[in-house]
Order: structure tokens, then C-alpha cells, then sequence
């Protein structure tokens, strides 16, 4: 709001009235002022350091995520080669033994696909209305079919009743404009044939297999029955239902995708201990750690002003949050996990440094122990653990997880940070009317002091008149009486 024009010397008194109505008002106004400001610099900078803190946890789970990941393992004990990727590659786990293999594929896995008789009428055709079962393994799925369904809507109904069961099904129609309904499954192996019953002309045996040239009323498997895949690993035949074999070799799982061009010439799987790497991995986890650390320690630590003296506040000075915060992640560094021979991280070389509580990493500590036999393999269980959540990894990211993200039951939808930054904008918001209050409050107490003062100046004014005159008066009086 603008400030009424003040006017400068009074005319009748001669006083400053707009130096001393200026005066007035901030003697009333710099104590609200002061408060409102100190407040306003305190929010803003712990809106400020609320940003920083969030950016910096999710920088940090996002390391433990990476360093976690499955498919391209960044704390492998081993590390498992193929000679061929074309045919199949492979992946070790913590109980893999360095060695190699001679592996030749020789068929692969393959799934049921089955296809009903043809129907001339194309997708359009009209399907009776009942229950389709469509049977595997034993388990019926079934699926409704409405009255007036078509091929079409029929195709649509398995999928989306059956999708999740990986049994997904549509139409081919051949150079004569006749569609068959075809059904497969993401399941393989022997014995997982499709069969289908329930609803006229679509009744399909999966154990059979079509021929290359089917009559318009046959049905059966398209491109043989589901097979299992074959191979050999150094001569020993191996069966496998599923194209990921795992279990064969103790601690690695192939990934099979092609057969081998030659028996005779097999693809060579050699397994090392991935030493190098884990040190590697083991560096970008401390450094992880480190970086969370120095932007929690910042955000906390007063610094020195220009007279050396802890008086410049930081974001978080004195706020018991970011020291609970930190001591939930370290608390995981010593945590119980997922067991064995590793316990602690102090083994592996890992220490923290009495001054900064940082981590530090010692390399001649970890290769010492590393020169153990199997310890690559405990050095990943310890970081990965036995299953998703006892690793040191999960349980480091865990540790952050309520400052991100809302607990269970938490009606209010948010984390910590969230809950903590919501309520510094609503204090922003009540500044913000204190500071509009205050505005208001000055320009009307500045209206109401200048009119008052100008009131007093003209009453001042006529007064000076009036004295001015009768001083004439007498003077005048005094002159006549002299003449006389």
C-alpha cells in the first residue's frame, strides 16, 4: 500500500513534520519488522536446506539401487563368462566356485501355442456364449463368454481375463479370409500344453500337433507340443524346462537363446573371482555414504563469521533431524544381516575416521582378506544378503525411506522431508500476512500522524497570527499614547 505524501517544514510551526512522523513510524514499526525478517531468513533457509536434504537422500538410495542391481550386479563375487553370447550367457552367485564349463545347446525350451479349427465367417464370427476353460498343468482358467460374442470379443475376453496368467490369445486369418483363434502360453517345458474346452468349435487338444497343411476343421498345437530345453554341460546331459537354467552348475544360472551351431564345439562358461571389481564397488559405497554425509554436516555446522566466531546459522543448526537421520543409516553399518563369515565391514577394510565420521576404505586390509578362500562369494552376501531386504545395500536405503516416503498407515501421504517442507510453506504463507498487516498498519498510522501533525502545524499557525496581531495592537496603543 502506498504511504500518504508527507510534507516537509510545516508552515506554521516551522518543524520537519515528515522527518518526525518518518521517526514515529519506525519506532513502531522496526521491532515487527525485525521479527517478521529473522523469521522470514530462518524459513527460507530451512525451505533451502529441505531441498538439499531430499536431493542428497535420493542421490544416495539411488547409488544403493544401482549398486544393488540385479541384472548388472555391481557386487558379483564372481564373475561368470560366456564365450558365446549368442547362444547364452551367464550370471554367478555368491556360491559360484571359479572354474569353466563346456555347455552345447541343443534344443531350446518352448512354450504351448495352440490354434482352434477356422471359422469362415472371420472375426466377426459369432461364438455361442458359456464358460471357455482353458486347461495347463492341471489349473483351469476360465473365461465368460458373453451372449453375441464374436471371435473378436472372445480373443479380447481371454486376454484380458487370462493375461495375468501369461495366456494371451488372438486371430489369424489366411489369404481366404478364414481366422483361427491362437492361444499361447509364456510358460514352457513338457507338460505345459494348452488345452481348450467349453464352448463349441473351439475346442482344442494342445497335445497334438497340427499339420502343415490343415484341414479347415482341425486344430492342435501350432509348431509342435511345448518342449523342454536339452544340453550338455562337459558331456553330462541336462534338461530344463524353462530357457533360464538355474541349479546345474552350483552357483551360476544360464540364459540360454539359440542353439549350438555345433556339438562339437561348445561354449566355454568360465567363472572368476571378481576381486577388482568388489573393490571397485566397495569404493563407490563408501563414497556414497561420504557424500550423504558431508551434505547432512553442512546443512548442521554454524560457521565462523568474519571475526572467527560460530554465529552464520546453518540450515539445520540445532535441529535433532538430520542427526537422527544419520544415525539411522550408520546404525545399518553394524546392523545384523544376512550372516556367514563378514560381520562387520571393518574385515573388508572399511573403517570411520574418528575426526569427520566419514567411512575410509583401507585396499591392503580388503585384499588381505580377499586372499581367503571364498570370500568374494561373502563380500556379495553381505552387500546383497540372501534375499531382497538383509543385504547392507537394502537395508541402507531402507534406513531412508520415512524421510522420502510415507509410512504405512500415514494418512498424510508423505515422508518426513514432505511433512517438514509443508509446514515451512505455511509458515511462508502466515509471514507473508504479517508482512501485508504490518504494511497496512504503517501506512495507516502514517495517514493519522500526518494529519494530526498537520492539524498541529496549522493550529500553531493561527496561533502565531493571533499573537503576531495583538503584539501589533499593543505596539500600536504604546505609539499613540507617546505622541500625546
Amino acid at each position: 500500500m502506498a504511504s500518504p505524501i508527507l510534507p516537509g517544514t510545516g508552515l506554521g510551526s516551522g518543524l520537519d513534520i515528515g522527518a518526525i512522523v518518518t521517526a514515529l513510524v519506525n519506532a513502531d514499526k522496526s521491532p515487527k519488522q525485525t521479527q517478521i525478517d529473522t523469521a522470514t531468513k530462518a524459513n527460507t533457509l530451512k525451505i533451502s536446506g529441505i531441498g538439499s536434504l531430499k536431493s542428497a537422500l535420493t542421490a544416495f538410495q539411488t547409488a544403493m539401487t544401482n549398486l544393488s542391481s540385479k541384472t548388472n550386479p555391481a557386487f558379483a563375487g564372481f564373475t561368470a563368462t560366456s564365450a558365446n553370447t549368442s547362444v547364452l550367457n551367464a550370471t554367478a552367485d555368491s556360491t559360484a566356485v571359479a572354474g569353466s564349463y563346456n555347455v552345447v545347446v541343443t534344443q531350446l525350451a518352448t512354450g504351448s501355442k495352440v490354434a482352434s479349427a477356422s471359422f469362415a465367417g472371420g472375426a466377426s464370427s459369432a461364438i455361442p456364449s458359456g464358460t471357455l476353460k482353458i486347461s495347463q498343468n492341471g489349473i483351469d482358467y476360465n473365461v465368460d463368454i458373453p451372449a453375441d460374442a464374436t471371435l473378436q470379443t472372445t480373443r479380447d475376453a481371454i486376454n484380458k481375463a487370462q493375461g495375468a496368467n501369461g495366456i494371451s490369445a488372438n486371430i489369424v486369418t489366411d489369404a481366404n479370409g478364414a481366422s483361427r483363434l491362437v492361444i499361447s502360453s509364456s510358460k514352457t517345458g513338457e507338460g505345459s500344453d494348452l488345452t481348450v474346452s467349453g464352448i463349441a468349435g473351439l475346442e482344442i487338444d494342445g497335445t497334438k500337433a497340427m499339420s502343415s497343411t490343415p484341414a479347415a476343421g482341425d486344430s492342435g498345437a501350432v509348431n509342435g507340443v511345448a518342449k523342454n530345453a536339452q544340453l550338455t554341460i562337459d558331456g553330462l546331459q541336462v534338461s530344463s524346462k524353462s530357457n533360464t537354467v538355474s541349479g546345474a552348475i552350483s552357483g551360476l544360472t544360464l540364459n540360454l537363446t539359440t542353439v549350438s551351431a555345433n556339438a562339437n564345439s561348445p561354449t566355454v562358461v568360465s567363472v572368476d573371482a571378481n576381486t577388482k571389481g568388489l573393490q571397485t564397488s566397495i569404493q563407490s559405497f563408501v563414497d556414497a555414504y561420504n557424500t550423504l554425509k558431508t551434505t547432512i554436516d553442512t546443512l548442521s555446522k554454524a560457521t565462523p563469521d568474519a571475526d572467527g566466531k560460530l554465529t552464520v546459522q546453518a540450515a539445520f543448526t540445532g535441529d535433532a533431524m538430520p542427526r537422527a537421520l544419520i544415525a539411522d543409516v550408520r546404525a545399518e553399518l553394524t546392523a545384523k544381516g544376512a550372516g556367514g563369515p563378514l560381520a562387520v565391514l571393518s574385515q573388508l577394510g572399511v573403517m570411520t575416521d574418528r575426526n569427520t565420521g566419514n567411512l575410509t576404505f583401507d585396499t591392503a586390509a580388503f585384499n588381505k582378506t580377499m586372499a581367503q578362500p571364498g570370500m568374494t562369494g561373502q563380500v556379495q552376501q553381505l552387500f546383497t544378503g540372501t534375499d531382497d531386504t538383509n543385504g547392507l545395500l537394502a537395508r541402507m536405503s531402507k534406513a531412508v525411506d520415512p524421510y522420502l516416503k510415507p509410512a504405512a498407515g500415514d494418512i498424510t501421504g508423505s515422508g518426513l522431508l514432505d511433512q517438514r517442507m509443508a509446514i515451512l510453506n505455511k509458515n511462508t504463507r502466515n509471514l507473508t500476512d504479517q508482512q501485508l498487516a504490518l504494511d497496512l498498519r504503517v501506512a495507516n498510522l502514517t495517514k493519522t500522524l500526518t494529519a494530526k501533525y498537520n492539524a498541529m502545524d496549522l493550529l500553531v499557525g493561527q496561533m502565531k497570527a493571533t499573537a503576531s496581531n495583538i503584539t501589533s495592537f499593543f505596539s500600536s496603543l504604546n505609539a499613540q499614547q507617546s505622541a500625546k
